[in-house]
């Protein structure tokens, strides 16, 4: 039977970082790498941990603007290198500062980064994990499939704009993990989670990515499912015609059930 997830703190920390290189991964997505001394005792233990990003806001106003991401992977120093982080960025159409800043990074360009407080771990107990994505959670979906234990079945459920994003995912997480590939098309993350099966005592689901399509998933898996809040987390990344949305905010304010 799955157990509630063991929420671990870490001790607060701002880190001005400097970029020492980038790689486009997919048409969608390019991937910052960060380095800096300053990343000695970074502590990154859950699959939805994030770390909050300052950078210049790029439209020519001077000012920060800062947004959640997640913390892709972590190499301490070593070989005289100093320690790196690698944070990758999806391009929204939008175009909006977290994709400026990332499409126009080079070595050298100065990045605060601060935390991440917690990590919240997988859950004990689980034999099936259902992971139900957009693109924007792709990073936090593979950190998913990379630590959870080999004993655990996991279903990913993804819908994309571009089949070309699909190549985010490596070789070893859709060997690892059943992915379903869905084009991006009204109510079809719904549809998919609705048909896939009993949902057991020792089944997990995690949802997110743009905050208004999550609602029903969210409604059909607490309210008609009855699945408890400890075995179900959605979380709204962006929310369309929002700049900056808080991911911490409600999914569905009208419907408090957590």
């Amino acid at each position: 039977m799955t157990e509630p997830s063991l929420l671990v703190r870490h001790d607060p920390a701002i880190r001005t970082l400097t970029v020492a290189g980038t790689t486009q991964l997919t048409p969608g997505f390019v991937r910052v790498t960060v380095e800096g001394a300053e990343l000695d005792g970074f502590t990154s233990r859950g699959p939805t941990d994030h770390v909050k990003l300052s950078f210049d806001a790029g439209d020519g106003s001077s000012e920060t603007a800062t947004r959640d991401y997640t913390p892709r992977a972590f190499r301490p120093a070593g070989d005289g290198r100093l320690p790196q982080l690698d944070i990758d960025f999806y391009s929204h159409a939008s175009g909006g500062p977290a994709t400026r800043w990332a499409r126009g990074a080079v070595v050298d360009d100065v990045l605060t980064v601060r935390g991440p407080r917690a990590s919240r771990l997988v859950p004990d107990g689980v034999g099936r994990v259902i992971l139900v994505a957009d693109e924007t959670a792709l990073p936090a979906l593979a950190r998913w499939i990379e630590l959870l234990p080999e004993t655990v079945e996991i279903l990913g459920i993804v819908e994309l704009g571009n089949e070309s994003d699909a190549a985010y995912l490596e070789p070893a997480h859709v060997n690892r993990a059943r992915v379903v590939w869905l084009d991006k098309r009204s109510g079809a993350l719904e549809r998919s989670v609705r048909n896939v099966g009993t949902l057991g005592d020792d089944t997990y689901v995690w949802a997110a990515g743009e905050t208004t399509g999550l609602i029903p998933i969210r409604r059909y898996l607490r309210r008609e499912c009855a699945m408890p809040a400890h075995r179900v987390k959605v979380d709204g990344y962006w929310k369309r015609g929002e700049a900056g949305h808080d991911h911490h905010a409600p999914i569905d304010p009208s419907d408090p059930l957590d």
